[in-house]
């Protein structure tokens, strides 16, 4: 038994990737940057802000929901789950990309949510 989940608070680096696959099944993809703030050590060491860089799927009508009401600068809250899926480029070179699948979606700066 395991516990596979990850809670993000951030801003939508782009507009969302709309995708409608197999059964018209919509799909969205897009990325979200969580910052934490940079601070000056005991030392007077400056530390910078780091900015994390998190990749975005979701899924069925969470998916519309982003298709009609999200934009590039939102901030969002997102519940999932994280996966890992890896694929040959034309190249010949395997890459892998970490994503997270979501479970729930939060649009902080509205007043429509699901």
């Amino acid at each position: 038994m395991g516990i596979n989940k990850a809670i993000i608070v951030g801003n939508v680096g782009q507009d969302p990737d709309i995708r409608y696959v197999e059964s018209n099944v919509c799909v969205a993809n897009f990325t979200v940057a969580t910052t934490e703030k940079g601070y000056t050590s005991a030392t007077g060491t400056k530390i910078p802000d780091r900015t994390e860089w998190h990749n975005i799927v979701a899924w069925r009508s969470t998916a519309e929901y982003i298709e009609k009401y999200v934009k590039k600068g939102d901030l969002v809250y997102i519940e999932g789950k994280l996966r890992t899926r890896t694929w040959n480029d034309k190249s010949g070179i395997q890459r892998y990309i970490t994503e997270i699948y979501v479970d729930t979606f939060l649009l902080l700066n509205s007043k429509k949510n699901i």
